[in-house]
Parts: C-alpha cells; structure tokens; sequence
C-alpha cells in the first residue's frame, strides 16, 4: 500500500534534530496551534510521480482528528483509529486489517501530515515566496539519517498571514516527488466518537483481518 510507505517514510526517525531558529519557530507555533485544538478537519490533494518507474497519480483527501483519534480518507484506502485499534480498510482487495496503534505508528495520519517535522529532521529557512497566489515560508527539512531513509528532502510551505501549513514537498532518491497541498481546514468542528470506530455494517462484504 504505497500511501502508508509514505507515511513512514516521514515518520521513520526519531532523533531530534538541529535546527534553523526562524524556521523552527514558524514550525513550533504550528505545532501548538494544532495540539491547542479539541479537533480539526481537513481536505488536501495528493500528487505522486516518479519519472523513472512511470508513475503518476493524484487524489483527493480528508481527514478529521480529535485527540488521538482520527478518521481519514484518501485514494482507495481508508484509515481509522478510535485511539486503541487503527483499521485500514483497502477497497480494492474488500479487506480491512485491523491492527493495535502501537502496532501502526508509521500509517499517515491528518496530524502527522500537519506536524511531520517534530522529529528526525533538520530544518532550514529558506525564503518567503508566493505559491497559487499565497504569500508563503518556504522551509526545508533534511532527515539526520539520510542512509536510512530513500527520500533527500521535504519541502513545506506555510501561509505567512496566518501560520498555517499549506504545502509539503518529498523529493525521493530516485526522482519521484510526493506533494501534500491542503485546501481545507476546519479548526474544533464537531464530529461524533462513532466516526473513529470501524463499523462492518458500512463496509458490507469486508473481510476483516486482525493483526
């Protein structure tokens, strides 16, 4: 499932890096600002391509969190965890692996999308720019333990009104580039706990595989 090697990928260490002051002030206060929230919601696009085996793809997703809870929906995966059990639900094989979280810690979550770069990272201010007509810090991010991963570099761009991450950049080794763009976010809005628990009724002729 290539959308959860891409979370681990982003999660793979877990050192603490040295970092760039300006940006890593930029990234703190993003970082506060969404554990502050009771919950969020999120819309993104995601585009992957990579010259060399051919590959390109766009697709839509969203996801909400609330606490460590979250629900998220993307391509032809769905992942959802009530805080305890993560279920991945792959609607091309019409099977959904139910695992522990501790069990999951590299799957890509909305929160991870929005605070990628807490650890295993260095960060570097690289300039403020203008992307689809916003003002934005561009702000790099280099893994300390570049041997170990296949990925060179992540490139954010976060809104300078409003301190926002809009855009995330991964360069791969081999010339593919992954691209996260949020188009949406909706700060503390109401969702249900019944939104965070797999219910087989929603997913008739499922098979259900537990780790």
């Amino acid at each position: 499932m290539k959308y959860l090697i891409f979370g681990l990928l982003l999660m793979s260490t877990t050192l603490f890096a040295q970092n760039d002051k300006k940006a890593q002030d930029i990234l703190n206060k993003i970082s506060a600002d969404v554990k502050a929230l009771n919950s969020f919601y999120i819309e993104f696009n995601m585009d992957i391509s990579n010259p060399a085996t051919g590959e390109k793809s766009n697709d839509k997703g969203t996801g909400f969190v609330k606490g460590n809870k979250y629900y998220t929906s993307f391509g032809k995966n769905i992942l959802i965890c009530n805080g305890l059990k993560v279920w991945t639900v792959v609607k091309d094989e019409k099977v959904t692996y139910q695992a522990d979280v501790d069990s999951n810690d590299d799957a890509l979550t909305p929160k991870k999308i929005m605070t990628i770069w807490e650890s295993g990272f260095k960060s570097k201010y690289e300039k403020e720019t203008t992307i689809d007509g916003k003002k934005v810090h561009q702000i790099s991010l280099f893994p300390i333990k570049p041997g170990e991963v296949n990925y060179h570099t992540i490139t954010l761009y976060v809104t300078s009104d409003s301190n926002e991450l809009y855009q995330g950049i991964l360069k791969t080794k081999d010339g593919g580039i992954m691209k996260y763009t949020i188009t949406k976010l909706e700060k503390n809005k109401a969702v249900e706990d019944a939104k965070f628990v797999y219910n087989p009724q929603n997913f008739p002729g499922y098979q259900l595989v537990k780790d």
